[in-house]
């Protein structure tokens, strides 16, 4: 008797809160994540070096046939005591993007 299983989500959802900032400057090289369900400094220990895939849809379809395009990043380090991470992405986020979703993979792992 064989039950059909949903397939596994290997993702959390995040939210794109904006750039690493100051008063007076920004560093769009480093981007501000809010991970869903992680509200503390200790819970966002987890997550350090994870993949983040920001996903965007294109007008025309890519070489692999495909009409979205990818954007990867790793979750550098903790921002603050309320679960928000800093990453680095290989192309730096636009500025539309900020208020927009990302997936924060749950690999590679550490443990």
């Amino acid at each position: 008797m064989a039950r059909e299983s949903q397939p596994v989500r290997l993702y959390v959802n995040g939210a794109i809160l904006g750039y690493q900032r100051g008063l007076r400057t920004q560093n769009n090289s480093c981007s501000l994540i809010k991970i869903k369900g992680v509200d503390s400094k200790e819970d966002t220990e987890f997550y350090l070096g994870k993949k983040i895939a920001f996903i965007t849809k294109a007008s025309t379809p890519g070489k692999d046939g495909s009409r979205f395009r990818v954007n990867w990043g790793k979750v550098c380090r903790a921002h603050g005591s309320n679960g928000v991470v800093r990453c680095r992405f290989s192309r730096d986020l636009p500025p539309q993007s900020i208020g927009g979703r990302v997936r924060v993979m749950l690999y590679p792992s550490r443990v």
